[in-house]
């Protein structure tokens, strides 16, 4: 992929907040309707995403052992990402009618990859960093806040309900840190299990 003869003018850059626009509805929309909508079924093949990954988040302040260890190591990891990479290879004959569009959707599904393992993995950093996710987890409704990297569809349809920073949360601190930290040294009193391989056959065999 070469610019064109003078270079690249301001009509193709058009393609990046276009591709910021589709991604982040892209996602609020996937996360709203694929993993909750459907995946409140048990029997779902996106049941995980809420009664495995919610249960476990919810429980261990924000943390999630699945997304420790390289991307093959867990079922939660290597679906996630294998879901990203469809979704880049789709868009990659775009590349060559729409390359600023193309290159920008692909940083954001790695960005998105990237920031939603961190997330769970680093509470603190989550809260901080992403933490109308961190609302989604841990705040009082765990169906509002679906966007995780972009808030803003969130803020368009009203379904944006903070949760870091208000009163409820800020007593809240002390046990979800608590509760992070026990999680990932082990010593909780339930802590929680990573999902392997073993597990997503034996459901798939029950279901």
């Amino acid at each position: 992929m070469y610019p064109p003869r003078g270079g690249w003018t301001i009509v193709p850059m058009i393609g990046i907040p276009l591709a910021v626009a589709s991604f982040a509805y892209g996602e609020w929309a996937a996360h709203r309707y694929l993993l909750h909508w459907y995946g409140r079924d048990k029997n779902s093949i996106f049941a995980f995403h809420f009664h495995v990954h919610h249960q476990k988040v919810r429980r261990s302040g924000g943390y999630d052992p699945d997304f420790e260890g390289p991307v093959w190591s867990t079922p939660t990891q290597l679906g996630e990402a294998i879901g990203l990479t469809i979704i880049g290879l789709a868009h990659a004959p775009l590349l060559p009618v729409a390359p600023f569009y193309t290159l920008t959707t692909w940083y954001l599904l790695a960005k998105y990859r990237r920031d939603h393992r961190r997330s769970h993995i680093d509470t603190e950093w989550g809260r901080t960093h992403l933490p109308w996710h961190y609302d989604h987890h841990m705040g009082v409704d765990q169906h509002k806040n679906w966007g995780v990297t972009f808030q803003w569809f969130d803020k368009l349809n009203g379904t944006r309900e903070p949760y870091v920073g208000t009163e409820k949360e800020l007593s809240d601190r002390r046990r979800n840190q608590e509760r992070a930290r026990a999680a990932k040294d082990g010593t909780a009193a339930r802590p929680p299990k990573k999902l392997g391989w073993r597990d997503v056959f034996r459901r798939g065999r029950a279901a």
